[in-house]
């Protein structure tokens, strides 16, 4: 709960609950158990709309910025020498620490994730150090978005002939790189979304 609240609240245990205090307006908001249990474990509605009276009450951030092209690039970059660095498998362990769980009740808009995609894809193709490096465009968009609030889900997938792996995020009916580069077909043996971590 505290990575969703804004730096100037607090949040105390109580034996039916949780209070929040807001000391910018001197202020406290009380949440029962049922409540910080569906914050905790939740399906992605019902805490969307406990976050959004959260945002109401001033307690919690409305929208999270917006990532520029240089940003971007540095994010997929980092994410890049990540898995270069600790393998895939760990960096994936790692994701629910750089990509909090979905705390929206809004949709990401398809030109917002085709914008995403389109900058994913522009610094992956000129930079010899990503190389259109499939697990880390997936990576990045799934970061990216997931720390905009936004829902997506990111898939690994397997081909058996000939043999390969190909990673991917969707969101908005969009997928960031595509799911079946050129043309071939990828069947989703992990999927790591909303509830799955």
């Amino acid at each position: 709960m505290t990575r969703i609240l804004s730096p100037h609240c607090r949040v105390t245990r109580l034996s039916g609950g949780a209070l929040i205090a807001d000391w910018r307006r001197t202020r406290f908001l009380g949440m029962t158990t049922a409540d910080v249990r569906t914050l905790a474990d939740g399906d992605s509605e019902k805490r969307a709309e406990l976050v959004s009276g959260l945002v109401r009450a001033g307690c919690a951030p409305a929208r999270r910025k917006v990532y520029g092209d240089r940003e971007i690039g540095i994010w997929l970059r980092g994410v890049h020498l990540l898995i270069r660095t600790l393998g895939f498998g760990r960096v994936l362990r790692l994701l629910p620490l750089a990509a909090p769980g979905y705390a929206r009740a809004d949709a990401p808009a398809p030109q917002d994730v085709a914008a995403l995609k389109r900058a994913i894809q522009s610094h992956s193709s000129r930079s010899w150090f990503t190389d259109d490096d499939c697990k880390a465009a997936a990576v990045t968009a799934f970061v990216l978005l997931r720390r905009r609030g936004f829902e997506a889900a990111l898939q690994v997938g397997v081909r058996e002939h000939p043999f390969a792996l190909h990673a991917w995020t969707s969101a908005a009916g969009l997928c960031v790189p595509a799911a079946d580069p050129r043309g071939h077909v990828f069947t989703p043996v992990l999927s790591i979304g909303c509830g799955n971590h």
